[in-house]
């Protein structure tokens, strides 16, 4: 889940960035269609939930295997 989270985090900051390089995303170009705010609240929504997943995600490491001593 941390990786997926990271890459819809990326893609909702490239949103945002990308218009003022005259550039845009091609499957995400339709929020565009439903007006500024609702276009907003998508691209702020995809970094939150995308945040929120890089976050809760745990790490991918393993634990190390616990040392057993023999007491004699």
């Amino acid at each position: 889940m941390k990786k997926l989270g990271g890459y819809i985090a990326i893609i909702g900051i490239a949103t945002i960035v990308l218009p003022y390089l005259n550039l845009q995303l091609r499957f995400l170009g339709w929020i565009d269609n439903w007006g500024e705010t609702v276009a907003w609240a998508i691209k702020i929504g995809l970094i939150v939930i995308g945040a929120a997943l890089f976050f809760m995600g745990g790490s991918n490491a393993k634990p190390a295997p616990k040392e057993t001593t023999n007491v004699e």
